[in-house]
């Protein structure tokens, strides 16, 4: 099976200068901005019955990357939510695991110890975040210590102001090196949609991430004013698509940031149901970056299984 180091010496040619990446996307089609939100929006009004929905629901669960990247994250509160990702509803044990625990890189030896056992992952973001201002080495030192320290999965933010200024070769470069300092943990890049002005930005940043050897290419960091998007995400799911089309490489999506409903999450279901299909509809190919959608969900799920709401108190608070 084709995979992503093949994929990357696929475009040699078209990364070998900074012109030639240049040329390549910005060769690539430009977006029709009025049909892409069209389409989203049409998908975003699809019904579903009740079963598909209980289905929805546990499927939408099993993706959430929990998530604690606060300043005052302490180690009592990340061993608490890696005990909510295993048993989201300590009442109900049939309630699916989350996929991922994400946490700090100090933080990811308390994660993988209260995950162990289990088969939640830990994911760290790295390389400066949310920002992404830091030296290449500084990026390369807080990626090799969180994999170090355990972590499945690494998180990285893109400079988006290299990649804002045309430096193309300069992001890509520096996926790649952080991509070989990820070892055996799956590389999720992300692009902070919101800053990047254009959807044809987040074509061009899709493509570059993709080339460059990500596992996962992911909207946001969740810290800035506009974060994920159904039009955004459906951009991201047909790069992907195209991608394998043309390399045979799988890659994964995650959006991050806003979506905190069942009635959102599943909005963004049909979107990958309906773009690039059943392949991607497993939390392998799939993540939500929404710690808060996971209390609507459970609230919601109670809901189908008993006719009714439950209290305020029914959830824990994150």
């Amino acid at each position: 099976m084709p995979t992503t180091a093949s994929a990357a010496s696929a475009f040699a040619d078209a990364t070998a200068s900074d012109g030639a990446l240049r040329r390549f996307l910005h060769g690539l089609p430009g977006v029709d901005a009025v049909g892409l939100e069209a389409r989203a929006a049409s998908l975003g009004t699809r019904s579903i019955k009740t079963t598909a929905k209980a289905y929805a629901i546990d499927l939408a669960i099993s993706m959430i990357d929990l998530t604690t990247l606060e300043g005052a994250d302490t180690p009592g509160k990340v061993r608490a939510l890696a005990a909510k990702a295993v048993h989201p509803d300590p009442i109900d044990r049939t309630t699916p695991a989350t996929a991922a625990v994400c946490v700090y890189p100090d933080m990811v030896a308390t994660a993988k110890a209260a995950l162990k056992g289990s088969d939640v992952k830990v994911a760290s973001v790295a390389t400066a975040f949310p920002a992404g201002r830091a030296a290449l080495d500084v990026k390369l030192a807080d990626t090799r210590d969180a994999v170090a320290a355990g972590a499945d999965e690494i998180d990285m933010v893109i400079d988006r102001g290299a990649f804002l200024a045309g430096k193309y070769l300069k992001v890509y470069e520096e996926i790649r090196a952080v991509k070989e300092a990820s070892g055996a943990a799956r590389l999720k890049v992300i692009f902070e949609t919101g800053e990047l002005s254009t959807y044809d930005n987040i074509r061009r940043a899709s493509w570059l991430g993709m080339m460059a050897g990500a596992d996962f290419i992911k909207t946001s960091t969740g810290k800035v004013a506009v974060n994920a998007t159904p039009a955004n995400t459906l951009l991201m799911l047909e790069a992907v698509r195209d991608f394998r089309a043309q390399t045979g490489v799988q890659i994964g999506v995650k959006p991050a940031g806003g979506i905190r409903t069942t009635k959102d999450a599943i909005k963004f279901l049909v979107l990958v149901n309906e773009t690039v299909g059943e392949d991607w509809l497993d939390n392998h190919w799939f993540r939500f970056g929404a710690s808060s959608l996971l209390n609507d969900l459970l609230m919601q799920r109670q809901k189908l299984a008993t006719g009714r709401y439950s209290g305020p108190d029914y959830v824990t608070v994150d």
